[in-house]
C-alpha cells in the first residue's frame, strides 16, 4: 500500500510539472505517459538515486544541500530516458533548466501531496 500512495504521489507530481513546466513533453497518450514517468521515477529512485546522493554527498555538504537538485534533476533526466527510450512512451524532458526546474516542483508537489494523503 506504501508503493502505491507513493507512486500515486509521484504521478500527481509529474502531472503538475507537465502542465506547468514548458519542457516537459508528454510522449504518447497524456494520462499513461505521465503514469509510465512516475514508475519510471520509482524505478530510478530506487536503484539510481541512492548512489548518485552518496556519490555527491561532499559537494551537497559543501552547498548547504543545493548540490541535491542537481542530483534530483539528473535523476529526472534518467526516468525520461528511461521512459520515453525502454517503455516506448514517458515525458520527454528537453534540457537540464527543465529538468531542475521539474525537479523543484515535483519536490514541492510531493511533500504537500504526501502530507494531505499520508504517504511518507
Amino acid at each position: 500500500m506504501a508503493f502505491f500512495a507513493s507512486w500515486l504521489t509521484s504521478a500527481i507530481a509529474a502531472a503538475v510539472a507537465v502542465w506547468l513546466i514548458p519542457g516537459f513533453e508528454p510522449v504518447g497518450d497524456k494520462l499513461t505517459s505521465i503514469v509510465v514517468f512516475s514508475l519510471a521515477i520509482a524505478l530510478v529512485n530506487m536503484s539510481v538515486r541512492p548512489i548518485m546522493q552518496f556519490l555527491s554527498l561532499p559537494l551537497t555538504v559543501l552547498t548547504l544541500g543545493i548540490f541535491h537538485l542537481i542530483v534530483n534533476a539528473a535523476a529526472l533526466l534518467i526516468a525520461s530516458w528511461l521512459s520515453v527510450n525502454i517503455f516506448g512512451m514517458g515525458v520527454h524532458i528537453i534540457n537540464f533548466g527543465s529538468a531542475f526546474i521539474g525537479a523543484i516542483v515535483i519536490s514541492v508537489v510531493s511533500s504537500v501531496v504526501g502530507s494531505i494523503i499520508g504517504a511518507d
